[in-house]
């Protein structure tokens, strides 16, 4: 009986494993840490999401590609970052995060999807437009062991999927080399 259950887990395991076998809520989890931090109304130092330890450590080497690429932009140079805008939470205003939640959704061939759920305009008013929760898709793929973030997508405000990797490729296109 327990040769047929371990066989059984393996096959389901083979069959319906998770797409990234590291613990693909793990840069997840540092990347929401650090924008709920931002945005926290304790006036705390600004932590870049960004940074050069965390796009070693947390972004695919594609996504880092993509990055220093949109880096090298006018507007870059000059704010010290391509994006004028929170991607996490696809806004420049809101207020602190709130009821903030990271799960791992489900695989998509070589891609883990992890959501993180939270609530970043309820400063604003008590209706239920402003209580809602908003979630940002996190793409994580496995590279040398590691769980790593490969694209940030969220809502774009008209129905459809914004996605970080699109931007930096649209700003990197329109960038002189």
């Amino acid at each position: 009986m327990k040769a047929s259950a371990l066989l059984f887990a393996a096959a389901l395991l083979l069959a319906g494993g998770p797409a990234v076998a590291a613990d693909a809520t793990a840069p997840v989890d540092e990347i929401m840490a650090v924008t709920a931090a931002n945005w926290s109304e304790d006036g705390g130092e600004f932590q870049e999401l960004f940074s050069e330890d965390r796009l070693q450590r947390l972004y695919s080497r594609d996504f880092v590609a993509l990055f220093r690429a949109a880096s090298k932009s006018e507007f870059a140079q000059e704010a010290g970052t391509p994006f004028d805008y929170d991607v996490i939470v696809n806004a420049q205003d809101g207020c602190p995060l709130q009821d903030v939640s990271v799960a791992e959704g489900p695989g998509e061939g070589d891609v883990t999807v992890v959501v993180a759920r939270y609530r970043f305009m309820t400063c604003m008013g008590d209706t239920p437009d402003f209580q809602a929760f908003s979630e940002t898709r996190f793409d994580v793929v496995e590279e040398h062991g590691r769980a790593v973030v490969d694209d940030i997508r969220s809502d774009d405000g008209s129905g459809g999927t914004l996605s970080v990797r699109d931007v930096m490729k649209s700003i990197a296109a329109e960038t002189p080399n």
